[in-house]
């Protein structure tokens, strides 16, 4: 591993870099290195962690071999000038992140590695540590979990939509996308993501409305999509009736719990669509529009029956006008 972040470091990364066949952990953070991805390393399957954040790259993200990054499993080129639309081509090839790791008491570098000059004796352990954004707060991994899976391509100028083929990457517990240029509908394959506990789209042009599907990431405890162009009425159930109302602003279109704004306008969210009684035998579904039309139905025949009551009382006033009037005439003549 080379780890020589938070330094005044200037220029480019060195293309020596591509000479050691066994790099896993590159951590250049926090400095003011220049230049693009480098997707130029030559056994790029062997990095598992590249940290490039608070730097000055820029350009697209080029394609890389085919087997390139299989093995990454944290990735944070957060505070840069990236452009173009976000990696689809890495990620159906991150194939680490596609897996659920069921191995939480492990970290990275944590085993025993065999001397081979004195037989019968090992390494002591080499622990992977790191600095990383997590709920807001810049934390300090000492050691580095291996259930730890996580992208933050946050504050970049990113663009396009959300690939549908991120929902692959089963395995992330921490995705960040906030502050870029992404426009487009959120993906509900973000629902497959089902061990992610940090998922920020802030501040983005994503439009549409919030997927129903997102209700079922029981595990995500850190959600944010404010100041985008969302609309309708936002999801309830599970983790999402524990979201506060600063993690919906800045979305005009957006309305119900947490938010003040009533759905007046929109459709029956997903919990009260989910109270429609269907009728089997006569095919008909008993909804809100049913009980509308019945309420218009009433209304106008109330009018009806006020109707025909005046206009009897009115006639009848009248018929005894006419006799009274006419029948006195009629008797005197006679």
């Amino acid at each position: 591993m080379i780890s020589i972040g938070y330094n005044q470091l200037q220029g480019r990364l060195p293309r020596s870099l591509d000479k050691c066949s066994s790099l896993e952990l590159i951590d250049f953070g926090n400095s003011h290195i220049i230049g693009s991805f480098p997707s130029w390393l030559r056994n790029p399957e062997d990095v598992r962690i590249p940290i490039l954040r608070s730097n000055g790259f820029y350009g697209m993200i080029g394609k890389t071999q085919t087997k390139g990054f299989s093995n990454l499993r944290i990735i944070d080129l957060s505070y840069n000038s990236f452009t173009g639309k976000l990696p689809s081509t890495y990620f159906e090839i991150w194939d680490t992140m596609k897996v659920i790791n069921a191995s939480h008491m492990k970290y990275m570098g944590d085993s025993m590695r065999p001397n081979w000059y004195y037989p019968f004796t090992y390494y002591g352990q080499y622990d992977y540590s790191m600095i990383m954004y997590n709920k807001g707060l810049e934390l300090e991994y000492r050691k580095i979990p291996y259930i730890l899976n996580a992208i933050d391509f946050s504050y970049n100028k990113f663009e396009g939509e959300i690939p549908d083929i991120i929902g692959n990457l089963q395995g992330l517990y921490l995705l960040y996308l906030s502050n870029n240029f992404l426009n487009g509908h959120i993906p509900s394959s973000l629902a497959n993501l089902k061990t992610l506990e940090c998922l920020d789209l802030s501040r983005n042009m994503l439009l549409g409305k919030l997927p129903p599907e997102l209700t079922t990431l029981t595990s995500v405890s850190s959600f944010n999509v404010s100041y985008n162009q969302l609309e309708g009425p936002i999801p309830r159930g599970n983790q999402f009736d524990t979201f506060e109302s600063n993690q919906h602003e800045g979305n005009r279109g957006l309305c119900g719990v947490p938010l003040k704004k009533k759905c007046e306008n929109f459709e029956a969210s997903p919990r009260e669509r989910s109270n429609i009684v269907e009728d089997d035998d006569a095919g008909c579904i008993f909804n809100e529009n049913f009980w509308k039309w019945m309420i218009v139905l009433m209304g106008y025949g109330s009018r009806l029956i006020f109707g025909l009551v005046i206009g009897h009382k009115v006639t009848r006033k009248k018929h005894d006008w006419f006799v009274k009037i006419f029948g006195k005439k009629q008797h005197h003549i006679m």
